[in-house]
């Protein structure tokens, strides 16, 4: 079966890099509740939000950087290099598991208040370790916050044979991923969690928008051309992006709410995110097709100064995101018991930034750091 899935051009696409970044200090700064900075996040201006940008960039990501190895050196090495980096993830994932569950006990036994391990679905790990600790190892245990990771160690592990089939047939593979999407949504499946209820992130819906985000990757954008530069989508999709602004509005401000029928305002609001709901789905996509059409991958914004916190934090995501996840448990224990004061709120939202910065360009020093270097040539002799 030949080979139709169509790879980007070699050479790094600084637009993954800035977005991804952007979308993890969108993630930290939504984990601290009662923050007036959140406010500058994606999720209060649409119906998507960063975990969608995250979970589409992962399925980009994945897709040419393996797709690469699999086409150059065979199916095996490339699933097995998959299969790779879903352990790395995996690992990463439980020790930010025992540091979060750590930190968590020990600043509810600081500051009195058992409330927060309670508030972060903990609780059970302290009434039963052990069986915590096991569910926590299969995935299905999964305090707040910490639930973007399992979904994307799963959707890495079963990627291999999906990757085979997409490269050779990209349009087929995205409609069954989209079905199975329907499906989901309808039968309602999803996987159980523990100590009750199911997955946050339904990976049999969210799998769809890791899936796109390959298939984009491997021609779909260069197929969707047309549409991108069309100027119905110019106006449709603006029109409809204004519209998922309205809505989001009308669920933080009852005043808005009031002045809309209820049946307009219930079929939007709460925002179904466990399930990706189509509106929500469609809002990504939209948001997807303006940036492709109007920030080029040689824009020259990139070598800017004050993009290169963002463009850093991108290329060193794994880490940043483990970080993140685990500063915001402190910022949001500091505007609880010490302050909320607005004052606080930016300080801990700068700060925290800052040291997810200050990771990020740590963790690209050490990298580079470990590379041995190429040994010099002897200068030629005489009579060389």
């Amino acid at each position: 079966m030949r080979i139709r899935a169509q790879l980007p051009p070699k050479g790094r696409d600084y637009r993954l890099d800035l977005l991804r970044g952007f979308a993890n200090w969108a993630i930290y700064l939504d984990h601290i509740p009662n923050n007036v900075v959140n406010w500058l996040t994606p999720r209060n201006f649409g119906f998507s939000d960063a975990a969608d940008l995250f979970v589409f960039i992962s399925g980009y990501t994945a897709s040419f950087v393996y797709a690469r190895i699999m086409l150059g050196r065979g199916f095996v090495i490339g699933g097995t290099r998959l299969i790779r980096r879903a352990w790395q993830i995996y690992v990463a994932h439980i020790v930010l598991l025992v540091m979060y569950v750590a930190e968590i006990g020990y600043l509810a036994r600081r500051y009195g208040d058992p409330n927060l391990e309670h508030e972060f679905n903990v609780a059970g790990f302290m009434a039963d370790p052990a069986e915590t600790l096991y569910q926590g190892l299969i995935l299905a245990f999964k305090p707040v916050n910490m639930d973007v990771l399992p979904l994307y160690i799963l959707l890495m592990a079963v990627f291999p044979p999906v990757l085979w089939i997409m490269l050779r047939l990209p349009n087929l593979t995205l409609m069954a991923s989209f079905l199975l999407y329907l499906a989901a949504r309808h039968f309602g499946w999803n996987l159980a969690a523990f100590p009750t209820g199911y997955w946050y992130f339904n990976p049999f819906c969210w799998q769809f928008l890791f899936i796109f985000g390959g298939w984009f990757a491997l021609g779909g954008s260069t197929l969707a051309k047309p549409l991108i530069r069309s100027r119905a989508l110019l106006w449709l999709g603006g029109a409809y992006l204004l519209f998922a602004l309205v809505m989001t509005m009308a669920g933080r401000f009852p005043e808005i709410a009031d002045l809309m029928p209820a049946w307009l305002y219930d079929a939007f609001n709460p925002n179904d995110k466990t399930n990706l709901a189509p509106y929500r789905l469609v809002h990504f996509v939209v948001l997807a097709f303006f940036i492709t059409r109007f920030l080029p991958r040689d824009w020259p914004g990139f070598d800017w100064p004050i993009f290169q916190p963002l463009i850093k934090c991108g290329q060193q995501s794994l880490e940043v995101f483990c970080v993140g996840v685990f500063l915001a448990v402190g910022a949001h224990v500091i505007l609880v018991e010490i302050s909320n004061a607005l004052w606080m709120q930016i300080a801990v939202s700068v700060a925290g930034i800052a040291l997810l910065t200050a990771v990020a360009y740590y963790r690209s020093w050490s990298k580079k750091a470990d590379k041995p270097k190429s040994p010099s040539l002897p200068a030629p002799g005489i009579g060389g």
